[in-house]
């Protein structure tokens, strides 16, 4: 009998460490998001019974989430301000969907992010003003919504950015001087939007940029030499 339950407890304690144990309130995070976006009509769908280890699209490492990725998955809303409560997400990848409305200024709470995809969505509004804060981001690719305004001057604080991806919103204003400070930038793409000015000769120095895309906008003058 005492044998027995010996085995029941650590038959016990083994199902309670094979569960991922986030908080409660980054599970509840989660659900909001799920019910923001419609997720009962997501393509891959979550069974809110089953432990958050198995939703589709989210990795947990340490007891925390540290990922999203629900590409391609008919999300259909929008994104809920309760985000700000997953601080040790390193990577957002909500693209390709029908996400709506603005890109929600908690975001820019989350300072663990490395890695924010929202393209090809229905995204509008301006980019949030305080994206600067955050230090660790080195992908930015919000291209194909309906984004508007100027790049925010903070963004040319992210000095880990390798990849920004403006392409093809309503964005306006000009490219600063102050690009020059990307110096880990590999890819800028901002093309198809109404960006005027001219092209700052500070381009020029950004030595590690494989991918410069500018075209379909009002720039003037002439290419730096």
């Amino acid at each position: 009998m005492k044998r027995i339950a010996t085995l029941t407890l650590f038959l016990f304690a083994f199902s309670v460490v094979a569960f991922s144990q986030i908080s409660n309130l980054e599970k509840e995070t989660l659900i909001d998001l799920y019910v923001s976006t419609d997720g009962e009509n997501w393509r891959n769908s979550w069974d809110l019974n089953e432990d958050v280890s198995n939703w589709h699209g989210v990795i947990i490492e340490d007891n925390v989430v540290t990922e999203i990725n629900l590409s391609m998955n008919n999300l259909n809303g929008i994104i809920p301000t309760s985000i700000q409560n997953l601080t040790s997400l390193e990577n957002l990848n909500l693209g390709f969907n029908k996400i709506t409305g603005n890109i929600p200024n908690e975001i820019t709470t989350i300072k663990s992010l490395k890695s924010i995809e929202l393209f090809m969505n229905r995204f509008e509004g301006n980019i949030p003003s305080n994206i600067g804060d955050l230090s660790n981001l080195k992908k930015l690719v919000v291209f194909n919504n309906f984004l508007s305004g100027n790049i925010p001057e903070s963004i040319y604080n992210l000095n880990n950015l390798e990849v920004l991806q403006l392409s093809s919103n309503k964005l306006s204003g000009k490219l600063l001087s102050d690009i020059n400070n990307l110096k880990k930038l590999t890819v800028l793409s901002v093309f198809d939007n109404s960006m005027f000015g001219t092209i700052p000769t500070e381009i020029g120095n950004l030595e590690n940029l494989k991918e410069l895309t500018i075209s379909n906008n009002l720039f003037e003058g002439t290419v730096p030499t």
